[in-house]
């Protein structure tokens, strides 16, 4: 009797396939590196308006062609073309702000003053004590930091207006991607479900709160956002404070943290006009941002988002962060989806372990 071949045993051939998929997947990942970004929000634009582009395929009488190309059509205007010339007109607030800057037009060193000489005499004190009020010590210092950091923030934000070929490439791929995407989403989401070596009912669970927290996030914090951010502009373009737009962008980015929001922004400007004497425009602007922008997160983010889609405002916060930290701008949807599946991976595993262990057949 011959002894059976060693290389042909069928636990060397599953490790061996399972070596090929490993090595396999990290060259493919590594393909798709440059354009990761594309991907991510090619992903999500196809999850959120997934219902919709259900309604075309509806329409369409099956031709799924046909529905993606309504589908991208109406994002392209409804979505992206708003959000270009958005992203143009804070550009040219903030190239406006720092060529006013630069040409010494607008003087941090007078407004730090001028904030400084009408605060009360206890909070005066206290800056004194610690040497705050001396400016000529410390202006140079502060001068040289916020120079600096605001060289910074204006290239970024100005190098985001800006047509690049890197920038033109991801975004035709993103586009071409969220159409096949729709045109073939279903099948894509079945071999997915298939590859997955888990439960098909955990498969099934992963998957879904995959695609609700991306829903949750996309729609309830950008939404809710632009929301807030279109509020607080209106409120400074009223009141005169110049680069309105820019500033109520500001506040939409604060307002993607929780725990954190608009009031960094608003909060500061109506304590100036109270302690400058103009009680009117300082009571004004704390009712329309403690009521008005406030509730804007309380009352649109439920209806949004839901209640069984959210998770506990710290861990947002802090997913949303590292997100950020690790991601760039992409990491406040990829944070919160992550701690979204690390959450409920840990949870499957609990209830995996909870379940009663058969006993081993007699023999």
């Amino acid at each position: 009797m011959s002894s059976p071949n060693p290389l042909k045993t069928p636990e060397l051939e599953f490790k061996s396939l399972l070596f090929l998929v490993g090595i396999a997947s990290i060259l493919f990942f590594m393909i798709l590196w440059p354009f990761f970004g594309a991907v991510c929000w090619a992903v999500f634009i196809a999850i959120v308006f997934w219902p919709l582009h259900q309604r075309f395929l509806h329409g369409s009488r099956g031709r799924p062609n046909t529905a993606a190309l309504a589908s991208l059509t109406l994002i392209l205007l409804i979505v992206i073309l708003p959000m270009a010339l958005l992203i143009a007109s804070i550009t040219q607030e903030a190239s406006i702000f720092v060529a006013k800057l630069r040409s010494g037009e607008i003087q941090i060193s007078a407004l730090l003053q001028r904030f400084i000489d009408v605060l009360p005499e206890w909070a005066r004190a206290q800056l004194q004590r610690f040497g705050m009020t001396d400016l000529s010590s410390v202006q140079e210092k502060i001068l040289s930091t916020v120079t600096s950091s605001g060289q910074v923030l204006t290239s970024r934000v100005l190098g985001i207006g800006q047509v690049t070929l890197d920038f033109v490439v991801a975004f035709f791929v993103m586009l071409y991607i969220v159409f096949f995407l729709f045109r073939d989403g279903d099948r894509l989401s079945q071999s997915i479900a298939r590859s997955i070596p888990l439960n098909p009912h955990h498969t099934r669970r992963l998957l879904t709160q995959f695609a609700t927290v991306v829903r949750a996030t996309v729609k309830g914090n950008i939404v809710v956002a632009m929301v807030q951010g279109t509020l607080g502009a209106i409120a400074f373009a009223f009141l005169g404070l110049p680069g309105a737009v820019l500033w109520g962008t500001v506040m939409a980015l604060l307002s993607l943290l929780p725990a954190v929001g608009a009031v960094l922004v608003w909060a500061p400007v109506a304590a100036y006009y109270f302690f400058s004497g103009e009680m009117v425009k300082g009571v004004g602007l704390t009712i329309w941002g403690a009521v008005v922008i406030g509730l804007v997160d309380n009352v649109l983010r439920p209806i949004l988002v839901g209640k069984d889609t959210r998770m506990p405002d710290y861990l947002v916060l802090v997913a949303t962060l590292g997100g950020i930290v690790i991601f760039g701008l992409n990491g406040f949807v990829i944070g919160p989806v992550i701690a979204a599946v690390f959450l409920v991976s840990w949870d499957m595993l609990a209830s995996a372990r909870q379940q009663p262990t058969l006993p081993p057949p007699p023999r």
